[in-house]
């Protein structure tokens, strides 16, 4: 069996069943070959079942419907050599995370990141601290160029809790940088805008501060 195969037989199944929701309990008591297939192939750097590469695979309508094990109240703990087994698979791909060039060098970066957000979501500190040095450099690069954002200048030190809570709610379908931009997009209404005395005004030759009156006491 190839993957896109598994892929086939599982979008079939879930046509025909049209189960509400689903998940590796279903997939096994109703695919026991693709459950089989991916349990032998994919798996992640610590070792688990990689179903994140499945649901991504789907048919959209029934990757929403994918649900899993959720990690209540994660004890928080540090583990380097999780974080260092991730880079150092894809030690050649780093750049990806902040200039990907082409179809391929975004599917690679959206894996890395979701591998460190999986990690993070089981409580391992570094795996968030690592994801949000990554992706700072990504949203600084979002509020520089897209009108959206344009508020959150001058509050830049509280994207990083942004991007923690965001690892936190992340669930299991979509782009988690996608998700990570909406978060921004929609928080950044509530932001009141932020200038500065030395912005330039009218046509351009002045600057606020020239409009400053001082009053003598």
């Amino acid at each position: 069996m190839k993957f896109a195969e598994a892929i086939a037989n599982l979008n079939q199944a879930l046509g025909e069943k049209q189960p509400t929701t689903f998940s590796s309990s279903w997939v096994y008591s109703n695919t026991p070959t693709v459950y089989r297939f991916v349990r032998n192939n994919y798996r992640t750097e610590d070792n688990l079942i990689d179903w994140d590469i499945v649901t991504r695979s789907l048919d959209r309508a029934y990757a929403k419907r994918w649900t899993r094990y959720r990690y209540k109240q994660a004890r928080l703990y540090e583990r380097q050599s999780e974080v260092d087994a991730v880079l150092t698979r894809y030690k050649d791909k780093l750049y990806t995370f902040f200039a990907p060039a082409t179809n391929e060098d975004k599917q690679i970066q959206d894996r890395m990141i979701i591998r460190l957000v999986r990690m993070g979501q089981r409580g391992n500190v570094c795996a968030q601290e690592e994801l949000v040095h990554w992706v700072t450099y990504i949203t600084d690069d979002w509020i520089d160029r897209h009108p959206q954002m344009y508020r959150w200048k001058g509050y830049e030190d509280e994207v990083p809790d942004k991007i923690r809570a965001c690892i936190r709610c992340y669930r299991y379908t979509g782009s988690f940088l996608g998700y990570l931009f909406k978060t921004l997009e929609y928080s950044a209404r509530g932001k009141p805008p932020l200038v500065s005395l030395d912005d330039k005004i009218l046509d351009g030759n002045k600057t606020r501060i020239e409009y400053v009156r001082v009053e003598e006491h």
